[in-house]
């Protein structure tokens, strides 16, 4: 008798409708159906699958033993789960042997924290196993609370709650998209982290999500940890907890079906914003307003743009580290967040790399409002990065906020020291991306310093859609400069992994280009030492320094000429 397959069944979060037409015909067709259970009777798997059970199925009830307060198992907690998932097991293979299939229902989805795995792991070296995905909880918890848990190039990271409180709060100031699951188990130490990382203010608690009671409210406003349900999740969205927050509060405010009955509720927008108090009044007829409360003064705010250099804290300059360590949010493309040292109760706002505009006028709309914002850059900020675009978004809505910028330590400078000096004269920097100005405009004007004998030091060479390009400029560059002109290749420079190399121009080609990758392209001048292979461009230009004008005829009816002291003269070419 060939023997039954085990199908890994999920059925969703809660609600019955969200079970799959798959999931819901396995169901209706099985000759056993099992599901874990915290105590007898007490499934949520089977309570999810009941309007789908056939008549007549075997159901096996897989209870969990009780380990709360301690178990006598001489193994601990841990020897008595195994022991259970063993005997669990067991018990579905006397039915799969027997010919029988079995569906095992999986809360949410069984491949995500679920113990259908622990039955896959056991059975499926002997039977064959069928897995059916459904809806987890992450996403029906994405759905209650109206948030999207990632857009863009954004991470989202799933979590146990139950993990080491350092590795958490690591996870959360880096900006990304965070699911806690388990809340439960650690509560305040789950607010605790993200207290320490600044991201309590946009974290939300959702429980019962998709059933019953299904409830959603900010973290930062929860009362007691005893009012939980076990049920429940911590969610906080990666760049959307200002709106999170002011969503869940909007929920709490809102009037219940009676709606007549007068009442008022206190939305209180974040302190770190200094916004005025808004308070929630329901009109009678249900109608809700949002009125201007005693309006708080906002301590003066500003916005400082600062560069962390190319890589990690040695390239940090010492007054970009006290503007970082004094601000009250830190605004920037969530790659290079992840750099800044997590302070607590400094709030982060991560976004993605190409919206420079919508992220100036955030940190700007939050400076308005009194806080300290620094906005990060990488490399300097002035150079191809966040100081233009805040300074130009300024320049229009802005101009009563304060804004400063900190240099740092440019990528160009960071190659070159690496390579030698290969910037020793005069040169040219150019972005080769052709997202915010044509690629014929690129081209002209790498000709145009090209045909200037200029050293070029040139950004953004390459990326996984822009691979024929570093062809066309090769070719460019090959009208005027010698094949053996040197050229550096420097990638993720201060990084662990950090290579340069310097190439003939004539065998640069894509292979050696992506978006951590510098070039500087040596001019007719520029040497490679035989010796140390550090390249240099001399600071004379044929062997001369400019030669000093000549002195005006003197006027015989002037008089003796005046002498002249000269300061600072600059004799550089």
């Amino acid at each position: 008798m060939p023997a039954g397959t085990l199908y890994g069944v999920g059925v969703g979060p809660g609600d019955p409708e969200l079970v799959t037409v798959k999931a819901a015909r396995l169901i209706g067709q099985a000759q056993v159906v099992a599901y874990h259970a915290a105590r007898p009777g007490r499934s949520l798997a089977r309570a999810s699958a009941a309007p789908y059970l056939p008549a007549g199925a075997v159901e096996e009830e897989l209870v969990y033993p009780v380990t709360r307060g301690g178990t006598v198992h001489p193994g601990g907690y841990q020897g008595a789960i195994d022991e259970f998932y063993e005997q669990s097991a067991a018990r579905l293979a006397r039915h799969l042997a027997a010919g029988r299939d079995v569906v095992l229902l999986a809360e949410g989805d069984p491949t995500l924290y679920s113990s259908f795995t622990h039955m896959q792991r056991r059975l499926t070296p002997r039977f064959g196993c069928v897995v059916v995905p459904g809806v987890t909880s992450v996403s029906a918890t994405a759905a209650a609370a109206g948030v999207a848990l990632a857009t863009g190039d954004e991470t989202l990271t799933v979590v146990p709650a139950t993990m080491p409180a350092d590795r958490l709060r690591d996870l959360a100031a880096a900006g990304d998209g965070l699911a806690l699951m388990k809340v439960r188990a650690d509560l305040d130490g789950v607010r605790r982290s993200l207290t320490e990382a600044g991201r309590l203010d946009g974290a939300l608690l959702v429980s019962r999500a998709s059933r019953d009671g299904e409830r959603v409210m900010a973290l930062r406003d929860l009362a007691a940890v005893e009012d939980v349900p076990y049920m429940s999740m911590v969610l906080v969205p990666a760049n959307q907890a200002d709106q999170a927050c002011r969503r869940a509060e909007a929920a709490q405010a809102r009037p219940s079906a009676a709606g007549n009955e007068q009442s008022a509720t206190c939305a209180v927008a974040s302190a770190a914003r200094a916004e005025p108090t808004l308070v929630t009044v329901v009109e009678p007829g249900g109608v809700t307003v949002a009125e201007p409360g005693g309006a708080t003064v906002a301590a003066p705010g500003g916005v400082t743009v600062v560069g962390l250099g190319p890589a990690g804290a040695d390239w940090l300059t010492p007054e970009t580290a006290r503007a970082l360590a004094e601000a009250d949010d830190l605004v920037g493309y969530q790659t290079y967040l992840r750099r800044v040292a997590v302070r607590p109760g400094q709030r982060r706002h991560p976004s993605d790399n190409r919206v420079e505009a919508e992220r100036a006028a955030f940190a700007l709309d939050l400076a308005r409002r009194g806080a300290r914002v620094v906005v990060v850059s990488s490399g300097d900020p002035g150079v191809f990065a966040m100081a233009s675009a805040v300074l130009e978004v300024r320049a229009d809505d802005y101009r009563d906020v304060p804004v400063r910028v900190l240099p740092g330590v440019t990528a160009a400078n960071a190659v070159a020291a690496r390579a030698g000096a290969p910037l020793g004269h005069d040169y040219c920097v150019l972005s080769l991306s052709d997202q915010l100005k044509p690629w014929p405009l690129v081209l002209r004007r790498l000709r145009a310093a090209a045909t200037a004998d200029l050293v070029l030091a040139l950004y953004n060479p390459g990326s996984q859609t822009r691979r024929a390009h570093i062809d066309e400029v090769r070719a460019t560059l090959s009208q005027c400069r010698d094949a053996d002109t040197p050229v550096v290749v420097g990638r993720a420079v201060g990084d662990a992994g950090e290579s340069v190399e310097v190439i003939r121009l004539a065998d640069l080609s894509a292979d050696h280009v992506d978006m951590r990758t510098l070039l500087i392209i040596g001019s007719s001048r520029t040497r490679r030492d035989a010796d140390t292979g550090l390249v240099f461009t001399p600071r004379h230009h044929d062997g001369h320094l400019p030669a000093p004008a000549p002195a005006p005829d003197p006027d015989p009816a002037a008089g003796p000429a005046p002498v002249k002291a000269v300061v600072g003269a600059d004799r550089r070419p």
